[in-house]
């Protein structure tokens, strides 16, 4: 027990000396900043990416036309969409396509009250290890906290776009079609739980992006608080 105790408290010592050295290296100026005003600073940060860039994906367009988080078919049903060009059904294969990211458009537009309840139960604790932690840190803190929530709001909507813009008779059109080519293999997937999952992905792209900016650039640190606790790791 004696052991156990005493290995705890050399561990102990050694992370407050780690954290000592972080302190030494501050900037000037940047002194005195407690738990509570970096709690703020990645509150403030982490609503930033929200208000930035997943307001934008829940835009017409904001998957289809963003090449990093637009949704393409599910491996087994890529040789679908490959078939249908060669045969000239590529306006078909667009529409497939574009009905899967507006579904996820329609979803990401609930994200939002989510994420701010995730953000504001950031604890000090939590705060100190996300602003020392990688680029993606806050995010994936995000991660964490919201996307089994996030899957469960964002399933049931994109079921109901696809109903409501006829994605399914499309996508049982394009199935079909390919279906009755020769030499291929009938294919059926959950193109629901599979445009959830890619529009959970892209949103948690997005977030990453602006973290990112905001930790590796100074200029993007637009206000006060940001400034002063975003130079705490660099």
């Amino acid at each position: 027990m004696k052991k156990i105790i005493l290995s705890a408290s050399v561990l102990f010592l050694m992370s407050c000396a780690e954290l000592q050295q972080v302190v030494n290296q501050l900037p000037q100026g940047t002194s005195g900043i407690g738990n509570e005003q970096i709690a703020q600073g990645l509150r403030e940060a982490l609503n930033m990416g929200i208000e930035k860039q997943v307001d934008k994906l829940a835009l017409e367009n904001g998957f289809f036309r963003n090449e990093l988080v637009k949704i393409l078919l599910p491996e087994e049903l890529q040789k679908v969409d490959k078939t249908l060009r060669d045969v000239g059904l590529s306006s078909l294969a667009d529409e497939g396509l574009r009905i899967i990211n507006r579904a996820a458009e329609d979803a990401v537009g609930e994200a939002t009250p989510i994420f701010v309840d995730a953000v504001k139960g950031i604890t000090f604790n939590d705060a100190r290890q996300i602003l020392l932690g990688n680029d993606n840190a806050a995010t994936q803190y995000l991660q964490q906290t919201t996307k089994t929530q996030l899957y469960n709001k964002f399933n049931p909507i994109i079921k109901k776009s696809f109903q409501k813009v006829g994605a399914d008779k499309i996508w049982s059109n394009i199935i079909n079609k390919y279906n009755s080519l020769p030499l291929t293999n009938d294919v059926n997937p959950d193109l629901t739980d599979y445009t959830t999952n890619e529009a959970l992905e892209g949103v948690y792209t997005m977030i990453a992006i602006e973290e990112k900016e905001i930790r590796t650039k100074v200029s993007s640190r637009t206000t006060d608080l940001l400034k002063k606790v975003f130079a705490l790791q660099d």
